[in-house]
Parts: structure tokens; sequence; C-alpha cells
């Protein structure tokens, strides 16, 4: 999984974010939202550091899924990232 997310949104894109409390968390949770919803492409990881804090033990993780073909409900994505202690991002 690649760390690096450059930010950039097309216009035509639906893009879910999960907000994760750890990597493990959100490693988990990647695999399995991969696995149940069948995804073509595999979620994106990023780590979030929260302001002001420099320790590694102090960063959510993002998870990001693309979903061009806006198949994802937003309220199953809700209940699915709070399996994980997580929520999913309002965009």
């Amino acid at each position: 999984m690649n760390d690096e997310y450059d930010g950039r949104d097309d216009v035509d894109d639906v893009r879910h974010v999960l907000v994760l409390p750890d990597r493990d968390a959100a490693e988990e949770a990647a695999e399995a939202l991969a696995d149940q919803y069948r995804l073509d492409e595999e979620p994106l990881l990023v780590r979030d550091a929260l302001a002001g804090e420099d320790d590694a033990e102090d960063a959510q993780w993002l998870v990001v899924v693309e979903d061009p073909a806006a198949r994802l409900s937003p309220e199953d994505l809700d209940a699915f990232a709070a399996k994980w202690e997580g929520w999913r991002e309002e965009q």
C-alpha cells in the first residue's frame, strides 16, 4: 500500500475517507473493505499527524477509497469504520 496521497480530486470521482485510530486498524480495515466490497482498487493508507504532535503514536490513519461508480453507501461505511473505532469523514 502506498503511504502518499497527492490530494487531487477528479471532478467525477467519488472518494470516501475513513479515519482510524492507528496503522494496525487502518491496515485491517483496508483489507476487509477491499474484500467485503470487492473494490477495483486497493484503498490507500495515509498517516495524518495531529496538529502539533511529533510522536508517531499521536497520529490518525486515513483509509482513502476511490468509488467512481458511487456504489458505496455512506451509512454502510460509517458502520464499517465504527468496527475499528473510526468514522467516515464528511466530504
